[in-house]
């Protein structure tokens, strides 16, 4: 596990004055990675480290030089149009450049002078992938949705006696990814309804999100190597925000005996910083297993993942509909959540991916599944909050919904809060419904 350092201090303040706001989401406790470029230009993308209201220039800081060793060679690395590179180095080299660009930003540095004009207003940016998703495989980590979802599809046997067992998860579709502010049409496909004899073609009727987080993977394993679950998070890059669309009702219809098909593959938004692992270290806690339940297999088993193995991320998700948008008025929260209530831990997945040989590449990214609490107020997704659609939602302006409509906007946002260390962000992943084609 990442220790805490000199770079969670909660006493750290940076020479850029918005760093130090009260509630900001990219204080220099934080320092995220994206890929970006000055909005509306014709500029390469490359890589980039959020400070308060700006985005420090990588390309700017990697010309400088005013590092050395493995911190200016991570730092060139991370200067591209995709992260991969940089992701790929590993572990030393992604908290050598922390630790520079840490020293370099705070207050009374030396280096304020030479990276003054390395920085551009979040406002003035835009963003592309930060890396290149090789493979995409999305899990299934909260037992609160797992059993949600299954009351509802299965109300004899709502949660298969596996679970308990494996950590389950499904191949995603990578193509289909894409960063904050993906616009898409309202996907088609087969549906049937109880009552009818044979299924039918059309647009989707019980379109819905999904409220995860994204993990990305840096350091690779070689084909037929395993990850042992002590070095697991060895091989994390960081975290994001995740939402992945899903189609209920052609779920319903397809999803047994291989899983989700076309229901998930049509479009997956991601927010564009990507949260390191070692940013994240001041907000984990304890990892239990109810004693009645049966305990994890012994690769599946360590004192580090017991002690620290949680991360207390809260998550919440509103939405932005037409009527609000033509109006001026504020999204409506629909519900807020904790990845600290994860049946299954980060290293479990990696450990439990790799067991069987299976290799790692840079920028893989896995799904944590919908992030469900145990309130049905923490459910993550519509599915759940309408309990299967019988029950409507009512939106902060009076509006009502089951599932998302056409125009819909959903936003979800991401924070880590502990006694004794500074609130850092993820920032926030939107994504709006268009009419389908």
């Amino acid at each position: 596990m990442t220790q805490i350092n000199q770079t969670h201090d909660i006493d750290l303040t940076s020479w850029v004055e918005s760093a130090n706001r009260a509630g900001c989401d990219f204080p220099i406790q934080n320092l995220p990675f994206a890929v970006f470029r000055t909005k509306d230009s014709n500029e390469e993308f490359r890589g980039g480290v959020a400070i308060g209201d700006f985005v420090l220039d990588l390309d700017k800081v990697a010309s400088a030089a005013i590092f050395s060793g493995k911190a200016q060679d991570a730092v060139i690395a991370a200067n591209a149009p995709a992260l991969n590179e940089f992701m790929g180095m590993g572990k030393d080299y992604w908290s050598a450049l922390r630790a520079a660009l840490s020293n370099a930003l705070k207050t009374g540095s030396e280096q304020q002078s030479v990276l003054g004009n390395a920085l551009i207003a979040l406002d003035n940016v835009e963003y592309a992938m930060p890396c290149h998703i090789g493979d995409y495989t999305d899990f299934y980590t909260s037992i609160y949705h797992a059993t949600a979802v299954g009351s509802l599809f299965r109300p004899d046997n709502p949660l298969l006696p596996n679970y308990k067992w494996v950590p389950i998860g499904y191949h995603g579709r990578a193509s289909s990814i894409d960063v904050s502010g993906q616009t898409f049409p309202r996907p088609k496909g087969q549906t049937k309804a109880p009552d009818a004899e044979v299924p039918s073609f059309g647009p989707c009727k019980r379109l819905d999100y999904e409220l995860e987080l994204g993990i990305y993977l840096g350091k690779g394993n070689e084909l037929g190597d395993t990850i042992g679950i002590n070095d697991a998070e060895d091989h994390v890059f960081g975290f994001c925000l995740f939402n992945d669309w899903s189609a209920r009702d052609l779920q319903a219809w397809e999803y047994q005996p291989l899983g989700p098909f076309l229901a998930k593959n049509f479009a997956s938004t991601v927010s564009p910083w990507i949260v390191t692992t070692e940013a994240l270290a001041p907000y984990r806690t304890q990892w239990h297993r109810d004693e009645n339940d049966p305990q994890p297999l012994e690769y599946l088993e360590s004192t580090s993942n017991r002690e620290a193995g949680a991360i207390d991320i809260q998550m919440d998700v509103a939405i932005e509909t037409t009527k609000m948008r033509d109006e001026g008025t504020a999204p409506s929260q629909l519900s807020q959540s904790s990845f600290k209530h994860s049946y299954w831990t980060v290293a479990q997945m990696v450990t439990h991916h790799t067991v069987n040989g299976c290799n790692f590449l840079p920028g893989d990214m896995l799904g944590s599944g919908t992030q469900s609490g145990p309130e049905h107020e923490e459910a993550g997704s519509m599915l759940e909050l309408s309990r299967g659609g019988k029950q409507s939602i009512t939106l902060a302006n009076g509006e009502q919904r089951t599932f998302l409509e056409d125009g819909d906007k959903v936003i979800m946002r991401g924070w880590c809060e502990a006694s004794g260390y500074n609130r850092i962000g993820f920032g926030s992943v939107e994504g709006t419904i268009l009419p389908a084609k």
